[in-house]
């Protein structure tokens, strides 16, 4: 079977992983990243860094520090943060861009260190983005950071792939933004869930690299991981431009390195294989908007603008549109006309160049004109932070890639996405509209998911110290979606006071209170799809090793929550033919309504093989390898690289 581009990726930048075969969907890897970016969350990676017991990065041209987040914020203490920030850049000699040069996703595309074929990664979940370029762009947490920076490396699991084939093009009007927002309103059941999206078709060629840009960023609120365009022509006009704009000698984007990626870009094999298969005829598409306070709901404008849903905030800012071509399309819109008298709009360019670029058009200057209120080049009020934030009450429309309750402010407030083209003409109106009458359209789509299918059994080496058997009462939680609130309240999340015996005592308290009372150690969890959704508290992991639950089988979990258990040495095994018997055989208790089920089997979870064995059947799962055994026998990634550091 041959490989998907993001297998291909993975596989070219691999430190350990399998051997004797390519990478797959499955596979636990050790990956080493061309570059790691974080942002205001530089200082808590830091303080990971120095428990690991490092002093040194390994390579400090791996990392980029970009100051993006919270850069209206003039208080002392976060002065001194970013003080202190750029006081460690310095002495690590890390690449280093200050508080009002822009959005950190933004300058890691415009400054060339995202390259087709690159794997790139930062601590922020819109890392997505770089997929646009071709590359593999993938979010990490503060402790993969912490680990790359000491080691080069982080552990990473190949996700499933599906493919999105993108026919017909985009007429006059519609743009990037529609066609993910489209997306996610389509497909809202889970469909592209911690899965890699591979665009293809002829549609792709009529997109340009910000529309690419746009639609890979906001495949992060569609739940993928990764979601990457073939390099093509139009990429390769895009990093020229962004090479000339780069100062004389700089050795991470060149015309050679061009030439060289334009000869071999990275393309999948004929004969990869996809989860599903998604195709969207862009032709039919009419602008869309998403909301309010969710993007799962994706309303035609035509029905929408009928309502004259009143506003009361209007945004163009973020990662996701805020670049010079939708500075433009809103300027546009608004060229000799006021923000209506009941609404205040704000704008912030993605980055400094991009602000000097709509001012050399004329673009920012007519923005101004129209009464909208500058902010410096940042996230801003797309993570509600700063000037503009909804209040209590009020109704915003955004260009952002967000629109989740209380995101940009009060949860008292609502909030929906749109384009730039859109925003500008509902803050000129007053209310959600568009800039000219569109005809109703019948959205021309398909999806056709693969067989289900599990892992292949194969046999893997353990290591000295890793089990080579499980065996354990079964633990059966048939809910899909068992989020972290459910798994660990929120009543503990922030104290520091909870011993290991009280979290044993509490967990899955919000699911079930009668589970710490039924389980005891060495049982062995199962539970439905999507396990450890939501926020990513790691003592939705800790509190379940503190009860002594051996493992967690899943149907699949939150790409979050995998990270955080290996993250602190604890197995999670996806196995979804395992959940399809279990919710056959088990149906009555189930249908009761029963969200513990304990029918007095035991499992036997065989790593070497990497099958399941429950009632006489073996049910295969994608195995352990070497990278995820090491993890568990460490007690985690911490200890592992404070091992490899000679700290242990």
């Amino acid at each position: 079977m041959g490989q998907t581009i993001v297998e291909k990726i993975a596989q070219l930048h691999l430190a350990e992983g399998v051997g004797g075969r390519p990478l797959r969907a499955g596979d636990f890897v050790s990956i080493r990243p061309r570059y790691v970016m974080t942002h205001d969350n530089t200082s808590a990676v830091m303080k990971k860094f120095r428990a690991m017991g490092a002093r040194r990065m390994r390579d400090p041209r791996q990392a980029v520090f970009t100051l993006d987040h919270d850069i209206q914020n003039t208080s002392v203490t976060n002065l001194a943060k970013y003080r202190e920030i750029e006081a460690f850049a310095r002495e690590q000699g890390v690449d280093f861009y200050p508080a009002g040069t822009g959005i950190g996703h933004q300058l890691m595309v415009e400054k060339g260190y995202v390259l087709p074929g690159s794997f790139v990664v930062a601590s922020d979940s819109h890392s997505n983005m770089y997929g646009a370029l071709g590359a593999v762009g993938t979010p990490v947490v503060r402790t993969d950071a912490a680990a790359i920076w000491a080691t080069g490396e982080f552990w990473w699991q190949i996700p499933r792939t599906v493919r999105v084939e993108l026919t017909g093009r985009l007429v006059p009007g519609v743009g990037g933004k529609d066609v993910i927002i489209m997306l996610c309103g389509l497909y809202n059941h889970d469909e592209v869930l911690n899965a890699a999206l591979e665009f293809t078709g002829p549609g792709i060629a009529a997109l340009d690299v910000e529309a690419r840009l746009t639609i890979a960023n906001m495949s992060t609120e569609w739940g993928a991981l990764v979601a990457c365009f073939p390099p093509d022509s139009v990429t390769f006009a895009f990093l020229r431009d962004c090479l000339a704009k780069l100062p004389a000698g700089t050795d991470r984007l060149s015309e050679a390195v061009i030439r060289k990626l334009e000869a071999a870009p990275p393309l999948p094999d004929p004969n990869a294989h996809y989860s599903a298969r998604i195709t969207l005829d862009l032709s039919t598409l009419t602008p869309h908007v998403s909301g309010p306070d969710t993007v799962q709901v994706s309303t035609p404008l035509t029905e929408l603008e009928p309502q004259r849903v009143a506003i009361q905030k209007a945004y163009i800012v973020s990662c996701v549109n805020s670049r010079a071509g939708d500075l433009a399309a809103a300027a546009r819109v608004l060229a000799g006309k006021k923000v209506s008298a009941g609404v205040k709009m704000y704008v912030a360019a993605a980055s400094r160049a991009v602000q000097q670029e709509a001012e050399r058009r004329g673009d920012w200057q007519m923005l101004l004109a129209a009464g909208a209120h500058p902010l410096p080049p940042g996230c801003g009020p797309c993570i509600g932070l700063g000037a503009g934030v909804l209040e209590p009450g009020e109704v915003g429309i955004s260009a952002t890639n967000r629109n989740f309750k209380g995101r940009m402010g009060s949860r008292e407030a609502k909030c929906y996405l749109a384009s730039p083209a859109v925003v500008a003409a509902s803050a000129a109106a007053g209310y959600i509209c568009g800039p000219a009458e569109w005809p109703r359209r019948e959205v021309i789509h398909r999806f056709e998911p693969a067989p289900l299918s599990s892992a292949a059994a194969e046999n893997v080496e353990i290591l000295e110290g890793f089990p080579r058997q499980l065996r354990g009462r079964l633990v059966f939680l048939p809910a899909d979606n068992l989020n972290t609130d459910g798994i660990y309240g929120k009543d503990y999340t922030y104290r520091d006071d909870v011993t290991k015996e009280k979290m044993a005592q509490v967990v899955m308290e919000n699911y079930d209170q009668e589970f710490a009372a039924r389980t005891r150690a060495s049982d062995i969890v199962v539970s439905g799809f999507n396990f450890g959704s939501g926020s990513s508290r790691e003592q939705a992991v800790t509190a379940l090793q503190a009860k002594g639950i051996a493992l967690v089988v899943a149907g699949s979990f939150s790409q979050t929550y995998l990270r955080n258990a290996f993250n602190n040495g604890f197995p999670c095994v996806e196995c979804p033919a395992l959940l399809t018997r279990l919710r056959e055989q088990l149906a009555e208790e189930i249908a009761a309504g029963r969200r513990t089920i304990i029918p007095g089997d035991e499992l036997v979870v065989d790593f070497a093989t990497g099958t399941i064995a429950w009632r006489g059947e073996r049910f295969p799962f994608a195995a352990l390898g070497r990278v995820a055994q090491e993890l568990v026998v460490a007690g985690g990634v911490e200890n592992l690289v404070r091992g490899r550091l000679g700290f242990a």
